[in-house]
C-alpha cells in the first residue's frame, strides 16, 4: 500500500497543478472520482491486466466510459497512466488529489472511527462540534471499528481524539498500573 501512494503521488501532484492552474479543480475531482470507480471495477481490473490490449485501447477505454473525449488534458493524463502500467493506482491518485485540494481549500480530512455505522444526522451533528474544537472546515470520512467496543475516536492531522469506550478502558488500566 505504501509503495502504491508513493508511486502514485506524483501523478496526483501533476494533475493537481494542471486542474489548479486551469481552475478547474471541482471538475478533476469529479472526473477522478468516476475513473477510480472504473478502475475498480472487477471487469476493468481484468481488462488491465489482459495483455492482448495496448495501452491506447486502454486510453480509449478508459476515456470513453467517463465521458471525457474532448478533454485533451484527460486524454493525455489516462494515455500516461496507461503506458506507465498505472491505470490500477487511480483509486489512490484519486485520493490523493482530494487530499491536496482540501489542503487548498483550506479543509482537513477527519477520519471518524466508530464502533457502529453513524447516520447522517449522527455525522452532521459531530462534524459541528469538531470543527469548532479544530477551528477548521473538516471533510468526514467515517470507518466502522468494532474493537472500540462504543464511542468514537477521531484523527485529524497528527492529532487524535478518542472518545471510545476501549481508550477509556486502557485508559483506566494505565491509572491503575500506576
Amino acid at each position: 500500500m505504501a509503495e502504491s501512494v508513493t508511486i502514485a503521488r506524483p501523478y496526483a501532484e501533476a494533475v493537481f497543478r494542471l486542474a489548479r492552474e486551469g481552475k478547474t479543480l471541482a471538475q478533476w475531482s469529479d472526473t477522478l472520482k468516476l475513473l477510480a470507480t472504473i478502475a475498480k471495477d472487477p471487469e476493468m481490473v481484468q481488462c488491465m491486466g489482459n495483455p492482448e490490449l495496448s495501452s491506447e485501447q486502454l486510453t480509449q477505454l478508459f476515456v470513453s466510459l467517463s465521458k471525457g473525449e474532448g478533454n485533451q488534458d484527460l486524454v493525455g493524463f489516462v494515455r500516461v497512466l496507461a503506458e506507465n502500467d498505472r491505470l490500477v493506482l487511480l483509486p489512490q491518485i484519486q485520493e490523493l488529489y482530494e487530499q491536496l485540494k482540501g489542503a487548498e481549500e483550506g479543509i482537513k480530512e477527519a477520519v471518524i472511527y466508530s464502533a457502529f455505522p453513524l447516520d447522517d444526522a449522527q455525522v452532521k451533528n459531530l462534524m459541528g462540534q469538531l470543527e469548532s474544537h479544530f477551528q477548521s472546515k473538516l471533510q468526514p470520512r467515517v470507518v466502522v471499528d468494532q474493537a472500540l467496543i462504543g464511542g468514537v475516536k477521531v484523527a485529524v492531522g497528527d492529532q487524535v481524539l478518542d472518545a471510545s469506550v476501549r481508550g477509556k478502558l486502557e485508559a483506566m488500566a494505565t491509572a491503575l498500573k500506576n
